[in-house]
């Protein structure tokens, strides 16, 4: 199993600061992820490939990962125009020299129903969306690469399903999130079923919930910790995609909170039935957590970063051991 640069946003943060944190130990870009997540046992890693042009980075990752034995996915922004498309290239060819063969992409870095006052604004971006993958896909497949786009809790799965249908290229997939659409009342095994034939990598997470006034709380727990079926989720994948790669997104954090019972939510989600959002309510009264919710609350930096690390290092321990990873 792989680790994605999201499961470490503290450490990468916190380790890069100019006053570094006492306790905390500092982080030194994609070389540094490498190694900590090979000490940690992971089979390789996600992140962001800006910069891997510069100072023969991707050769040395290249160098460094084949030595152990290690794969390599990026992480890449889409052009959002024409000028976007020189920089979204040359990335694309220090992703390939650093023997990336897949690349995850999301299309919004907020959530729906925070990021969008309007339909028309939800509409808009809809728009850009749909250009930003058709200046991506000719200078993907020029090269051979695949963009895997997430499901960021920007579309439901159908909507990025239509999408990637639309589009009916080899080369532009799905990162199936297998948490991040319950914030959209998504049942997971729905989510699953729908873009698990888009497949080409994953973002594999457990998730627990709890009800709350605005609606209910959401967060990631280590694995096995939580409501997800993954011994199911990772027979589909593998059914559907034999070569897909399981990236554990283990993102310590303090709890989501899905404000369904609040009017702003439903701007853009009008088309979404009553009955999910009972299902979803029933859902989360029916799996009270048995133990609090992760927080960083009164933790100093340096007990956040460590707090983060166990949870991945127990995540790992559980997929070695329990899922076959």
């Amino acid at each position: 199993m792989g680790m994605v640069i999201a499961g470490f946003h503290l450490r990468s943060r916190l380790g890069r600061a100019p006053e570094r944190p006492a306790g905390v130990p500092a982080w030194n870009g994609p070389l540094d992820f490498l190694e900590h997540s090979h000490a940690l046992g992971a089979g390789g890693i996600q992140t962001n490939v800006a910069g891997w042009e510069q100072e023969g980075l991707a050769r040395r990752l290249r160098a460094r990962g084949e030595a152990l034995g290690m794969f390599l996915e990026g992480q890449i922004r889409l052009p959002a125009d024409d000028a976007g498309t020189a920089v979204f290239a040359k990335q694309l060819d220090a992703a390939k020299e650093a023997g990336v063969t897949v690349l995850r992409a999301a299309l919004l870095d907020g959530r729906r129903y925070e990021t969008f006052q309007t339909v028309a604004a939800w509409k808009a971006f809809n728009e850009r969306a749909l250009k930003s993958l058709a200046l991506a896909e000719p200078l993907a497949r020029q090269r051979g690469l695949k963009l895997a786009v997430e499901n960021h809790k920007d579309w439901l799965a159908g909507e990025l399903a239509d999408i990637l249908r639309k589009i009916s290229s080899l080369h532009i997939g799905a990162t199936l999130d297998t948490g991040n659409n319950i914030a959209l009342l998504e049942d997971p095994m729905a989510t699953l079923e729908a873009l698990v034939p888009f497949a080409l990598s994953t973002h594999l997470k457990d998730m627990a919930v709890e009800e709350c006034d605005a609606g209910f709380r959401l967060s990631e727990v280590p694995l096995g910790r939580g409501l997800l079926d993954l011994p199911r989720i990772i027979a589909v994948c593998k059914k559907a995609n034999p070569t897909v790669r399981f990236n554990l997104e283990m993102i310590t954090r303090e709890p989501l909170v899905v404000p369904c019972l609040q009017p702003q939510y439903w701007t853009t989600l009008g088309g979404v039935p009553g009955e999910r959002l009972a299902a979803m309510l029933r859902w989360v009264r029916a799996n009270r957590p048995k133990h609090a919710l992760p927080s960083l609350a009164g933790k100093s930096p340096a007990q956040q970063v460590a707090f983060e690390e166990a949870n991945n290092r127990d995540s790992i321990q559980h997929a070695r051991q329990q899922l076959g990873l």
